[in-house]
């Protein structure tokens, strides 16, 4: 009964009212870090940037970078700029990790930044990447921007004909050509692209441990595992009370396949372009099934 009704609270919100809670609550969380967390080090950068595009693990990097181990380890307090409605003309103040920005590599690479920083780009199989979104729009995720008007539309379709409506819509939003203009982008040392799959794999923390040292951040062995542990997508799946059920409803690699048959395939291939898969690292099936 709880979970249901956070959910529903959580859907029906109106959005500017949820933007101004989170912003008092993401200010309360780094109130609480100064106060009561020492830093032992601080990063070697002004600011650490995570791009990504949705429904590849954000809110899960989001909570890795405002844990209170990250901050022991760097001094950096976290920034989510849609909170503060993008007014810091540098995107992200300084000494703060930006949080969950959806750009293309062209307008990263416009956006004023210091002479020291590092970012991330997390990218994702954008088959599985279509499920999830298919999954957390029809069921879960809270109403901001369009999700709602989505909503009534893949309820009122079959699961087949809701997912070919989602991957016209996400073609038509630009999502599949953000993947690429990061993946095709020249080599730059402060940029490392990261796939979602490495980072939920069973390889998870010396990838982890990888993506924090080029952010110019060391975290000891047991606190790494501590702070991954603490983060697993099983205990926070498990969450009921915070209404976060649906949202990590799956995080395996390969789920695509459990929904996807050949004509969804050949659809998702109109819109994402045939080689957009093989390109980002992916294997490439002859035939969904």
């Amino acid at each position: 009964m709880l979970n249901r009704a956070v959910m529903f609270a959580k859907q029906n919100t109106p959005n500017h009212l949820r933007v101004r809670a989170r912003r008092v609550m993401l200010e309360g969380h780094n109130a609480r870090l100064r106060l009561t967390v020492p830093v032992v080090e601080r990063c070697d950068y002004v600011n650490v940037y995570h791009c990504a595009v949705r429904k590849t693990a954000s809110q899960w990097v989001k909570s890795i970078f405002s844990d209170p181990i990250v901050y022991r380890h760097s001094g950096l307090l976290t920034y989510d700029p849609r909170y503060y409605d993008w007014r810091d003309p540098r995107v992200c103040p300084p000494n703060r990790v930006a949080l969950s920005l959806f750009f293309s590599r062209k307008r990263f690479d416009e956006i004023p930044k210091p002479a020291r920083y590092r970012a991330f780009f997390v990218l994702r199989d954008p088959r599985d990447m279509v499920v999830s979104s298919y999954f957390s729009t029809r069921d879960s995720h809270g109403p901001m921007g369009d999700v709602a008007e989505v909503r009534k539309v893949l309820r009122g379709l079959p699961k087949k004909e809701g997912l070919l409506f989602l991957i016209d819509d996400l073609a038509k939003k630009g999502r599949f050509n953000a993947l690429r203009s990061w993946v095709l982008a020249p080599d730059d040392e402060a940029v490392r692209l990261v796939k979602y799959e490495d980072l939920t794999g069973i390889k998870q923390i010396e990838e982890m441990d990888r993506l924090m040292r080029h952010c110019g951040i060391t975290i000891p062995r047991p606190e790494l595992e501590t702070l991954l542990d603490r983060y697993s997508f099983s205990s926070m799946s498990g969450k009921k009370g915070a209404g976060e059920v649906s949202h990590y409803r799956k995080g395996e690699a390969g789920d695509w396949r459990n929904h996807f048959d050949d004509d969804i395939q050949h659809a998702f291939d109109a819109a994402a372009g045939a080689k957009l898969v093989a390109r980002l690292g992916y294997q490439v099936a002859d035939s969904a099934g």
